[in-house]
């Protein structure tokens, strides 16, 4: 790499997937770069059996069918060779850390492994871009309408302008849906459950309740007793403080019938 000092290997590395719950979906292709400090590179990339249907909003995407991993090998078969390739080396992506990275992390634990992952130093490609290029409404003013967003900061003009950008953005865009109810489930769709900003939990006789995801409804303290691997995910991943509060306090709980 160019600009990229290493001290040790780096392995860039992406998934396709038979969805976008880091929690539950499982890997029907992995692709891998391992770069040296030396300046060698060794790619590899396998089709993975996820042992169920794929769906066809997933095909629909990177356009990998059931067929056409039938005959391919289960990543409990591959997960001992792929996590010996990468011994040593630290790992990059883009969008790792919120998805790739814990839906990696839960496979290998599933195939008996250990990812390793604290040992290992994690750069994410997403984030640096999101840090570095402005993503505020007069990024946005600039970017789709074509002006300077004059009076940015003012409430009156703010919603003025996101009113501008969201119009142009329809204009812009053939494929968004024209009608409020589509466009909000397609947003929806595209951030998955939508946990990362929005997730909260409700109260039920003084328990926590999910009110987002596929345990919506469920008290956490269930939650924990029958899927703990669900809330260490919810750790691991880029929800709020207070949600992660609320999971560790249920996590430390002793379940039903034990003493600490």
């Amino acid at each position: 790499m160019k600009h990229l000092a290493l001290d040790r290997p780096l392995v860039v590395f992406d998934l396709e997937t038979t969805g976008i719950d880091p929690a539950t979906d499982r890997i029907v292709e992995l692709a891998a770069l391992r770069i040296e400090p030396d300046g060698r590179r060794e790619t590899r990339t396998r089709r993975v059996n996820p042992e169920r249907a794929i769906p066809p909003e997933a095909t629909a995407v990177h356009g990998i069918r059931d067929e056409d991993v039938r005959d391919a090998p289960t990543f409990r078969q591959i997960a001992r060779s792929f996590l010996r390739w990468i011994e040593g080396a630290d790992l990059a992506g883009f969008n790792v850390a919120r998805f790739d990275l814990p839906l990696l992390e839960r496979e290998m634990r599933e195939s008996g492994l250990d990812l390793g992952r604290a040992d290992r130093r994690i750069v994410d490609a997403m984030t640096i871009f999101h840090r570095k290029e402005r993503r505020d409404l007069s990024a946005a003013v600039r970017f789709y309408i074509g002006r300077e967003h004059a009076g940015a900061h003012s409430a009156a003009a703010d919603v003025e302008a996101a009113a501008d950008v969201l119009d142009a953005q329809l204009g812009r865009y053939e494929d968004l849906p024209r009608a409020l109810g589509d466009l909000v489930a397609w947003i929806g769709a595209e951030r998955g459950d939508g946990s990362e900003r929005a997730a909260k939990f409700g109260w039920r006789d003084g328990e926590a309740v999910f009110g987002f995801g596929r345990h919506q409804g469920r008290t956490v303290a269930d939650v924990a007793r029958e899927s703990p691997d669900y809330l260490r995910w919810i750790l691991d991943a880029d929800f709020p403080t207070e949600i992660k509060r609320v999971v560790r306090e249920a996590l430390a709980r002793p379940l039903d019938g034990q003493s600490t």
